[in-house]
């Protein structure tokens, strides 16, 4: 039985940590299946690629033991390409947002949004551009770096050394590009498979149901899975939400349940809190579960997976947030405006810690009763079951319920 293990939507601004075998990888642009041997890695066409960063990851990752990934990775014919100079754009657009606003959005200006903002003014470059007429490609280049530097004037763009670089990568990556349609179509057409569909930012960080204007440029819940892949509502089977047992936030925007105290710096340094893409501390905080079911009114989660449960080993009591209150009523729905998101008040249940270590719990009844119970009290107020509970970083730290 084959795996097919996709990417489909976003670019190397998000990232994964994966560990194997006791080695740590850090993903951007690979799907995380590429380590497996007999996975099939698909990047589909709702990711923006920039090619550099993807040898660039490729490189780090042979270092660490990844091997014949080129064997093993296909790419969209109908992704777009993230130009250097959208990524210098990035950077001044932040620049621009801070001296006109006075705060900025926190990218991780890797030019993601303006190559979104180019897919969507249908100016974007895409890798079947790329590898067709590299003459009309190249003035198509030229066209878009030129509407960029008439709107940042202060913008230097290499055009002939980034088309030199572009050329040479169109090389590299031609035998692994294909039409993705016609991949998925086969992949779930052909041989029965196992195809197992990766989303790397997180649902608050959509671009429709996102925390607006702090989310990414495109769609990562479930709907990425049909526009960024091609894949058929009617395909779509189990939808696997992954919480951590507490909640984090890397960047600015409203965060209901943050403590800015000593509770916060526990889950930062015990959790290890940094973001893999830019090194930037994340915010820590009580789980919030306001913003879990909203996450599954989106999505439709069939079962949860909650990471990094043994975090909370060393808390006397543990905090939930169950609801949200604005000027002492309890609202039903998670406000899609910001401002009014900042007023909140979090309503939280308290519940007893465990004081135990959890880290080597391997089954259920392993795990502490408190910590039983905080889990059940998850399942009981989003309707959903966990099947996954983690207390560790590798994968036999993983106790599967169910």
């Amino acid at each position: 039985m084959q795996l097919t293990h996709e990417a489909l939507a976003g670019g190397n601004n998000a990232g994964h940590t994966v560990v194997v075998d006791g080695k740590e990888y850090d993903f951007h642009l690979f799907p995380s299946g590429i380590i497996n041997p007999n996975a099939i890695s698909f990047i589909g066409n709702g990711v923006v690629i920039h090619l550099p960063g993807l040898f660039e990851e490729a490189e780090t990752n042979e270092g660490k033991g990844l091997k014949d990934w080129e064997k093993r990775l296909i790419i969209s014919d109908r992704a777009h390409i993230v130009c250097d100079f959208h990524q210098a754009v990035d950077g001044l657009q932040e620049v621009q947002r801070e001296a006109q606003e006075g705060k900025n959005i926190g990218t991780t200006k890797k030019g993601i949004g303006p190559t979104y903002s180019s897919k969507a003014s249908r100016t974007g470059l895409r890798v079947c551009d790329l590898l067709a007429d590299f003459k009309e490609f190249s003035q198509r280049f030229k066209n878009l770096a030129h509407q960029y530097q008439s709107m940042f004037p202060s913008l230097v763009v290499d055009i002939e050394g980034e088309l030199e670089k572009l050329k040479m990568y169109a090389e590299k990556i031609r035998p692994m590009v294909r039409d993705g349609v016609y991949f998925m179509y086969e992949a779930l057409h052909g041989p029965p498979k196992k195809i197992l569909v990766e989303g790397a930012n997180a649902a608050l960080l959509d671009i429709d149901f996102g925390t607006y204007p702090f989310v990414t440029s495109s769609n990562c819940t479930v709907g990425g899975v049909c526009t960024g892949l091609g894949i058929p509502p009617q395909y779509i089977g189990e939808v696997y939400g992954v919480v951590k047992a507490y909640t984090t936030r890397v960047g600015i925007g409203a965060f209901p349940t943050e403590q800015i105290n000593e509770i916060g710096d526990l889950l930062q340094s015990r959790g290890y809190e940094w973001g893999v893409t830019t090194g930037r501390k994340r915010r820590c905080g009580w789980l919030d579960l306001v913003i879990l079911r909203y996450a599954h009114m989106v999505n439709g989660f069939t079962a949860l997976a909650l990471t990094k449960l043994d975090i909370l080993d060393v808390l006397d009591e543990i905090k939930i947030g169950v609801a949200y209150k604005l000027n002492g009523k309890r609202i039903p729905h998670f406000p899609a405006n910001q401002e009014i998101l900042q007023k909140v008040e979090v309503e939280y249940e308290t519940m007893p810690g465990w004081k135990t270590d959890t880290i080597n719990a391997r089954k259920w009844e392993d795990l502490p009763v408190k910590a039983q119970n905080y889990i059940r009290c998850i399942e009981n107020h989003i309707g959903v079951p966990v099947k996954w509970v983690g207390v560790g970083k590798s994968r036999e730290s993983i106790i599967q319920l169910f």
